[in-house]
C-alpha cells in the first residue's frame, strides 16, 4: 500500500488496586513511576528517561517522532517514558493512564504490530496485573478507552483526496464505522503535508481483532479511492510540473522552513506515488519527521535550522 507510512497500536492500561493519576499526590506518583520503570524494565533491551529531566526541545523531538504524545511532552512532572533501542517500542509511564504501551511499525501491519504490542502488554499485566473489569474490559481513566483500551492506527499520505477536496468526506464515513480521522500529531492537531491518522474511535463492546478488521477494511477502501484520484489529477501535464519542481527545490535551496519543507515533501511522495519520480518514499517519510522543528534544533547545535534542514534535504535527496 503506496500510501501508508507507519501502523501504531497503544494500550492504556492502569495498576489493579491503584488510584488514577487525577487522585494521586505527587509522591505517589512518583512512586508508582519508579515501580513501574523497574518492572518494564526486566523486559531488557529498553531505555528510561526521566521526562522531568528533559529540556522542552528534546520532548519535542519525541513527539516529533510520534514516541510520545503531545500531552505527555506538556506535563512531564513524574514522569518517565522507556524507549526500546529498535525504535519501535515506547511506554509512557503516568500519563493520562499509569501506562500507556506503544508499538510503531513502518507501512501498513496492524496484525504484525498489534502482536508485538500483546507480547509486551502480556509480560507487563504479569509483572503489575492490569485493572480489569469482566463487563467493561480494561479500566482506563478516560470512558472513551474502556474495553479494549486500544487505539490502532494507520498514518496515510492521502494527497489526492486532499487536493479534490474528497478528503472533506471522510469523517463522516469514517463515523459510521466506529472510526475517525486525526491530525499529523494526532487528536486537534492538523493534517500537514497531506498526512492523516486513520484510527478506531470505539474501545467498548469490540475485540481488539474486530477493531483491526475493520480498519483493515476501510483502510483498503481509502487506498482505492486516493489510488483512482490520483489517477486522474496526474492526467494533467501541470501536476507532474508541481511535483517535479518540487522536488528541484528540495534539491538545490539554501534555506527552507519546516512548513515549506513538509509541503515539498509531500509532492515529491506524491510523484512517487504516481510513478512520475523516482524517489524512495521511505526516505521521503523519514525526512518528514528529522525536518521537523525541535529535531532541527537539536541538529543545528546552535546554527541558523534552515540553512542546516536544506543541507540535510540536498544531502537526502
Amino acid at each position: 500500500m503506496k500510501n501508508a507510512i507507519s501502523t501504531r497500536i497503544r494500550f492504556a492500561r492502569n495498576i489493579a488496586g491503584v488510584k488514577f493519576l487525577s487522585s494521586m499526590t505527587s509522591e505517589e506518583k512518583r512512586e508508582l513511576l519508579l515501580r513501574i520503570k523497574d518492572e518494564a524494565k526486566k523486559l531488557g533491551d529498553f531505555d528510561f528517561i526521566d521526562m522531568s529531566a528533559l529540556s522542552d526541545i528534546r520532548a519535542g523531538e519525541l513527539v516529533e517522532k510520534h514516541l510520545i504524545s503531545p500531552e505527555f511532552a506538556e506535563n512531564r512532572e513524574n514522569c518517565g517514558v522507556l524507549l526500546s533501542k529498535d525504535g519501535i517500542t515506547s511506554i509512557m509511564i503516568n500519563e493520562e493512564d499509569h501506562l500507556r504501551i506503544q508499538v510503531i511499525m513502518p507501512g501498513e501491519c496492524l496484525k504484525e504490530a498489534l502482536q508485538k504490542a500483546k507480547e509486551i502488554e502480556k509480560k507487563l499485566d504479569d509483572a503489575l496485573s492490569f485493572a480489569y473489569s469482566d463487563d467493561l474490559g480494561y479500566l482506563t481513566h478516560c470512558p472513551s478507552n474502556i474495553g479494549t483500551g486500544m487505539r490502532a492506527s494507520v498514518m496515510l499520505h492521502l494527497p489526492a483526496m486532499t487536493e479534490t477536496g474528497a478528503i472533506g468526506r471522510l469523517p463522516s464515513v469514517l463515523s459510521q464505522n466506529g472510526l475517525t480521522v486525526r491530525g499529523l500529531y494526532g487528536e486537534g492537531t492538523r493534517a500537514g503535508g497531506a498526512i492523516y491518522q486513520i484510527s478506531n474511535r470505539v474501545s467498548l463492546g469490540l475485540s481488539e481483532e474486530e477493531i483491526i478488521n475493520r480498519l483493515e477494511t476501510m483502510i483498503k477502501k481509502i487506498d482505492e479511492t486516493e489510488t483512482a484520484l490520483t489517477k486522474q489529477l496526474f492526467e494533467n501535464e501541470r501536476m507532474s510540473d508541481r511535483v517535479s519542481r518540487a522536488l528541484g527545490t528540495l534539491k538545490y535551496a539554501k534555506l527552507i522552513s519546516s512548513s515549506e519543507a513538509l509541503g515539498l515533501l509531500s509532492d515529491v511522495r506524491f510523484g512517487a506515488e504516481a510513478g512520475v519520480l523516482d524517489v524512495d518514499s521511505n526516505v521521503i517519510d523519514r525526512l518528514s519527521y528529522e525536518i521537523q522543528p525541535c529535531s532541527m534544533e537539536v541538529a543545528a547545535d546552535g546554527k541558523n535550522r534552515d540553512a542546516v534542514r536544506a543541507e540535510k534535504l540536498r544531502n537526502s535527496l
